[in-house]
């Protein structure tokens, strides 16, 4: 098994691909050219580190990167600078999620697993998710007013809308997190299916490190993936 793992730079991304070394897992990530990994990846001969942008890669350096790996996690997201919040690429994730489910649709090869980080800012209405209304006037502004917010949301929606709970190449799950927070160790976490608090109202929390775990066992795990796959989970950390 080889897995590829995007954003693998990122707060995030480290941690999912520790996980999957711990796991023993041969892992490929994507990482910027002036993205700093730390040695524990660098040095360690499971991980094979690819250089470039995916927004940036023609169809024959995508499908190459692709190559021999049935599992894709995205941990792509913008740099919190001015840039990366406004500049472009304004659809980075959705781009990047577009772009790989069409490639792997053209393949002859099984079943893609493609895990993406996603946000509980994100509403999955065809699991009967209804937002209050306040709820939906600071949704409607942050969609507005954060390109990164509305980038998210777009990617977990193509997957929703567009891919659907059918398909035969792509199998997905798109990983909602609650508030994001560093926690140097794993802790007990809670998986639901549809978020049990308000993300706006009444945020709990998620440690990056409880997120990673949860992926890379979506990642290693059949039984796991059969119960989520299509499906967009909501993860918590207990206390």
């Amino acid at each position: 098994m080889r897995i590829l793992v995007l954003g693998a730079s990122g707060a995030t991304g480290k941690q999912v691909v520790r996980q999957l070394i711990k796991r023993q897992i041969n892992t490929r990530v994507l990482i910027r050219e002036s993205a700093v990994l730390p040695n524990d990846i660098t040095d360690n001969s499971l991980v094979e580190i690819v250089k470039g942008n995916i927004y940036g890669l023609n169809e024959s350096e995508l499908n190459n990167l692709l190559c021999d790996c049935h599992v894709i996690i995205s941990c792509l997201g913008h740099n919190v600078t001015l840039k990366g919040m406004f500049g472009k690429p304004y659809y980075l994730v959705f781009n990047t999620i577009r772009r790989i489910c069409e490639t792997v649709k053209k393949r002859k090869d099984k079943e893609v697993k493609l895990i993406l980080m996603s946000t509980t800012g994100y509403t999955n209405s065809l699991s009967g998710e209804i937002n209050s209304i306040g709820e939906k006037i600071i949704h409607f502004f942050l969609k507005l007013m954060l390109p990164p917010h509305r980038d998210n949301l777009k990617a977990a929606n193509y997957l929703l809308t567009n891919i659907g709970i059918e398909d035969e190449r792509v199998g997905w799950v798109a990983v909602r997190p609650d508030t994001l927070v560093n926690h140097d160790e794993e802790s007990s976490y809670q998986v639901c299916k549809s978020p049990v608090r308000s993300p706006i109202f009444n945020a709990g929390k998620t440690s990056r490190i409880n997120v990673s775990n949860f992926m890379a066992e979506l990642a290693t795990d059949d039984k796991l993936w059969e119960n989520w796959k299509f499906k967009t989970p909501v993860v918590y950390n207990n206390n």
